[in-house]
């Protein structure tokens, strides 16, 4: 193993865990590696994909993630490649290709890739070593950043017989690892866990008010300036204010946010990756795949979202292993902000009730396109998806496919040279797909219906083919509409489901509450910083206070009295609510206009473009639930 790590990689020795994994790996075992950011879990599976005889195949939550290590590997000589939605036809064809020829040894994927009904029906025939999960902790619904789609995962490791697994997250409890380690059946003598804490972070946290928040980070900026660094804010106008003001301080910052054009996003990162843009003002839309080594400090000027959170995105300094520091600005006053985040995405009892209608009313199937659903019953996507997911734990949904509902092509040589390549029956059946086709002057739609009725073919095939026509440069392939199909089971719908289904998102929402308080604790306490996270994350390396920390250094953080906020009353109701009534019509309801004043999103008012109206965000630093009793109390509770 060292010869390869030396060859490949140029590295003498294994970093901290990396050997134990790599061993089970090596001698055909299932493992998991629990890491801390930065500290070289990729090497888990990029040594043994040299060593293993097929295929690795990586699911990453991020597009940045993935560039990142496709870039270091092409550097090392390594043959990976990505298949993703940013690719022409043209590279995708080309892609596959590769893999199919057995010329690529790491292929990398979002999770959303295998809802692809083409992709699944290419890997079926592609032989897979290793199936490895990057940000592994969002399988779990106890994990703090869940992810429904990955609850599918180990489906797939059945479906495409992948007999090996690697897990890898820098951040999880002892409850996640346990629920990753069980969807997995990975040994328990297989689980490796190095320790969350990193000694040359300094972590600070500094109680200040509102308004004193920029009196405090200029001068702790000051002597920074010429180094890399990052300031986190939980909203996107907050990027832009604050990083208007430490320019006109004389620090030089570059607000980012998700809100902004993509290609701008990336010219910013690009930036700062380079070191042309050292001082980032960003939400944590900014950070997931950024892997700079020199990132010297990470400013927390607005609360994280949870402790997760802030270990991972502390966990972006530092990384060569000199010293950086870790600073937090910190007071309630944004709390309201963040518990409102967690109710957006809890869908109204209304919402549940259509959408247990829907399957009612399937027929025993259902066939879902997300964001059509999604606008109709307007739950956000990923508590759709969370929804669609308990309603397989009731048993009452189970995936059957998921295809596109358009495959479109256009020939790229003469219909007889393709059909030329083709012989007896082979050649009838793809001459019968091509004139059982939907033609327009350069595109033809597959008519899947029409080919059953004088040339019957299963799907599979169809798609098989297609696919192979792409790969070989015969044709141009395009799919639209993802369409997801679910067998349902109405008789298994019990009466109080509704109620169910709302209670379990109610604890789901409690439990994100509470996380965020435990925060709060977390910050106040007299205990050390690096102690208690080390504790958190079930850390048993770290037996005494880290002595290098604000709390160790005899700083006890007290928060700031709330900054005062105008009683509700004092606000004139109509004048806030009027053109959002009138906007949403027979959908208007309490919660929605709750929603609205709060400056929560949902597809109804992406829909309306609701975003402009007078009011909308208004009371975006009230409590949810205050907001909510206001608007009922003025008399427009909607039966």
């Amino acid at each position: 193993m060292k010869n390869l790590l030396q060859q490949y990689f140029g590295f003498s020795e294994f970093r901290k865990g990396q050997e134990p994994v790599i061993s089970a790996l090596l001698n055909g075992q299932s493992a998991a590696a629990i890491f801390p950011t930065g500290s070289g879990k990729s090497l888990c599976y990029q040594l043994p994909a040299l060593q293993l005889p097929h295929l690795t195949l990586v699911v990453s939550p991020l597009l940045a993630l993935i560039q990142d290590q496709l870039d270091f590997l092409r550097k090392k000589g390594i043959a990976a490649a990505s298949i993703q939605s940013m690719q022409s036809a043209a590279e995708s064809s080309a892609v596959y290709k590769a893999v199919a020829d057995g010329e690529i040894k790491i292929l990398f994927i979002s999770v959303e890739r295998l809802n692809s009904e083409r992709f699944r029906q290419f890997l079926k025939q592609v032989p897979i070593s290793l199936l490895v999960v990057d940000e592994a902790h969002c399988i779990s619904e106890w994990g703090h950043n869940f992810r429904p789609d990955y609850l599918k995962l180990a489906f797939y490791r059945q479906e495409f017989n992948i007999q090996q697994v690697l897990l890898l997250t820098a951040t999880a409890t002892t409850q996640v690892i346990e629920d990753m380690a069980s969807k997995f059946s990975i040994d328990k003598q297989n689980i490796t866990v190095t320790g969350s804490y990193r000694s040359n972070l300094n972590l600070s946290v500094v109680g200040t008010t509102e308004a004193n928040k920029m009196g405090h980070l200029v001068p702790w900026l000051e002597p920074k300036k010429q180094s890399a660094g990052i300031v986190y804010v939980t909203l996107q106008q907050t990027t832009e204010r604050v990083a208007k003001a430490l320019t006109s301080a004389g620090i030089y910052a570059q607000a980012y946010h998700a809100g902004m054009p993509s290609e701008q996003r990336t010219d910013i990162q690009q930036r700062f990756m380079s070191g042309e843009l050292q001082l980032i003002v960003a939400t944590i839309a900014f950070g997931m795949g950024i892997d700079k080594s020199d990132i010297r400090f990470v400013v927390h000027y607005d609360l994280p979202k949870s402790i997760e959170n802030y270990a991972q995105e502390i966990g972006r300094a530092g990384r060569d292993g000199q010293s950086a520091e870790c600073l937090v600005l910190a007071n309630k006053d944004n709390l309201n902000v963040l518990e409102n985040f967690v109710y957006s995405d809890t869908p109204e009892p209304s919402a549940i009730d259509y959408i247990i209608n829907e399957v009612v009313n399937s027929g025993g199937n259902w066939e879902v396109l997300m964001n059509s659903l999604s606008s109709l019953s307007n739950i956000r996507l990923l508590a759709l998806k969370t929804l669609l997911v308990y309603l397989e734990l009731e048993d009452v949904l189970k995936p059957a496919y998921s295809y596109y509902a358009e495959y479109k092509y256009k020939l790229l040589v003469p219909e007889t040279e393709l059909l030329g390549r083709f012989k007896e029956e082979r050649y009838h059946f793809v001459q019968a797909v091509l004139q059982s086709s939907d033609k327009a002057r350069t595109w033809a739609s597959v008519n899947f219906d029409k080919l059953q009725n004088f040339y019957p073919s299963d799907r599979s095939r169809v798609v098989s083919a297609l696919d192979y026509l792409d790969q070989q440069g015969l044709m141009e392939l395009q799919t639209k509409q993802m369409t997801n199909v679910y067998k349902t089971f109405q008789e298994r719908i019990s009466p109080d489901l509704a109620g169910k289904l709302a209670q379990r998102f109610s604890d789901k929402e409690q439990s994100e509450i509470t996380r965020i308080h435990f925060l709060l604790d977390f910050f106040a306490s007299k205990s050390c910083l690096n102690w208690q996270l080390a504790y958190y994350f079930s850390d048993a390396n770290l037996q005494q206070p880290c002595g290098h920390c604000s709390v160790c250094a005899g700083a006890i953080t007290t928060f700031p009295e709330r900054e005062g906020l105008m009683p509700l009353v004092d606000y004139d109701f109509v004048q806030l609510t009027g053109q959002i009534s009138d906007k949403l019509g027979k959908h208007k309801s309490d919660a929605l206009l709750a929603r609205f004043l709060c400056g929560l999103t949902t597809p109804i008012f992406t829909r309306l473009k609701v975003r402009q109206l007078p009011g909308f965000a208004t009371l975006e630093k009230y409590r949810f639930g205050e907001v909510l009793h206001w608007v009922q109390e003025n008399g427009t509770s909607v039966s």
